[in-house]
């Protein structure tokens, strides 16, 4: 324990090595800026999956961070008893885990902060959303069944495994998302799907979304929503390191979506509500200026 009050210790061995820090927070209920969620719950700062397109590098500048998003992680270990505190005095809203990193993240599975803090939510009527990329969220699935009002999404970009491993590398494979969805809707629980971003040229198209929208409509979601590739800022850089690598044949493509995105956005948003109709599935899109901030 270092004289801050935090610890650092390594969680992968050799090169590679994830970064993990012990810290504390004095606030976890922080009202959220994105529309309709009043409240966001961030047990961890960082993110293993390290998505390649991640929003919430952003998140670096707040924290002094200077590692590669996805090679980083802190953990907030009192979280649950902050909350708790907070809970008894804040204004009732409706809360979303998480909006900058994954509640799920495989270190969740050891630390148990978001299980401590759903724990600490029992007994309150407030809405709740649990986001994720990790099948782990079956681990609480009855401590989620004793949530007044829940509701749990998985975010699922592609159908296709390869592709997932490349732009999302530390995240559940999707057939694991998918039964995920399956357990959780035949145990009762509300649930949804956030397919955002599809990925262009690789996901998005017709063949692709259909395929798609068919096994989420078989895994009993209520509804989808669907954002396009925001590719603003330093997601850029991260996208074009690896399309360079591995499809090198849609670097101009993307290259084109990073300057003017609103023509495709509008294209995605037409191409997956007629899909979705055809699956008679419920569909929802991002507003373009919520600047995809839906993503995770």
């Amino acid at each position: 324990m270092t004289e801050n009050g935090t610890s650092t210790q390594s969680a992968r061995q050799g090169e590679g090595a994830l970064i993990v820090k012990e810290t504390g927070c004095k606030s976890i209920l922080t009202k959220s800026g994105i529309k309709a969620v009043d409240y966001a719950i961030n047990p961890y700062v960082g993110c293993e999956h390290g998505c390649v397109y991640c929003y919430a590098t952003f998140m670096k500048r707040f924290t002094g961070h200077e590692e590669e998003w996805g090679t980083f992680v802190d953990v907030k270990v009192n979280a649950a008893e902050v909350l708790a505190t907070q809970l008894r005095r804040a204004k009732p809203g409706n809360i979303t885990l998480a909006t900058v990193t994954d509640a799920y993240q495989p270190l969740e599975e050891g630390y148990g902060i978001t299980r401590a803090c759903l724990e600490a939510l029992v007994g309150y009527d407030w809405p709740v959303c649990i986001l994720t990329k990790s099948a782990l969220v079956l681990r609480d699935l009855q401590l989620i069944k004793r949530l007044k009002d829940v509701e749990v999404a998985f975010t699922i970009t592609t159908m296709d495994d390869e592709v997932r491993r490349r732009f999302e590398p530390g995240s559940s494979p999707i057939p694991e998302r998918l039964d995920a969805l399956r357990t959780l809707s035949e145990a009762g629980i509300p649930t949804w799907a956030f397919c955002g971003p599809l990925l262009p040229f690789l996901s998005d198209g017709e063949a692709e979304i259909d395929a798609l929208f068919g096994e989420l409509k078989r895994a009993g979601v209520g509804y989808v929503l669907v954002d396009s590739m925001n590719l603003r800022g330093a997601s850029w850089g991260r996208v074009r390191k690896l399309l360079a690598a591995h499809y090198p044949e849609l670097v101009d493509g993307y290259r084109a979506l990073s300057t003017d995105r609103k023509p495709y956005h509008v294209a995605l948003m037409e191409r997956t509500r007629r899909i979705a109709a055809k699956h008679n599935l419920t569909w929802r899109g991002v507003e373009l200026d919520t600047g995809g901030t839906e993503a995770r």
